[in-house]
């Protein structure tokens, strides 16, 4: 049942990407670029979520354990260090420059859209270069 559960949740997850548009380089730069053509519409897509998973988040505390598993998960790492922020500088640049993330990008995988494949392939090396150069987070 979790399984399934997991795969709706995906499913409902890259429709909500694909119907908000998030899924488009173009939109996600536009939005980025507020000093030229901006376009501010990806402001309720990001406003919602965010909102969303307050809510969620908060029901989730009054909760024993969620839904489809024994346990939360909570993240050890708690700390705001160099690494976390080289991170979210690295992810930012990437996102601005091509106007993707991981989640988006999976769902234009099916697309086949050469510049998609190699940012998968680089987002994929660039993990594996920062696990062996840097190693696993602690």
């Amino acid at each position: 049942m979790s399984q399934l559960i997991a795969l709706l949740s995906g499913l409902v997850f890259g429709l909500g990407l694909l119907v908000s548009g998030m899924n488009n380089p173009q939109k996600v730069r536009g939005f980025l670029d507020i000093f030229g053509n901006w376009q501010p519409e990806l402001i309720a897509v990001m406003g919602s979520a965010v909102t969303l998973f307050a809510i969620a988040f908060w029901f989730s505390k009054k909760r024993k354990a969620p839904v489809c598993a024994d346990a939360f998960h909570e993240p050890t790492l708690k700390k705001i260090d160099k690494r976390l922020l080289g991170g979210a500088v690295l992810f930012g640049i990437g996102w601005g420059l091509v106007g993707l993330c991981p989640g988006p990008a999976l769902v234009n995988l099916l697309t086949f859209d050469p510049g998609v494949l190699l940012f998968i392939a680089a987002l994929l090396m660039g993990n594996r270069l920062a696990h062996h150069l840097v190693g696993p987070a602690k």
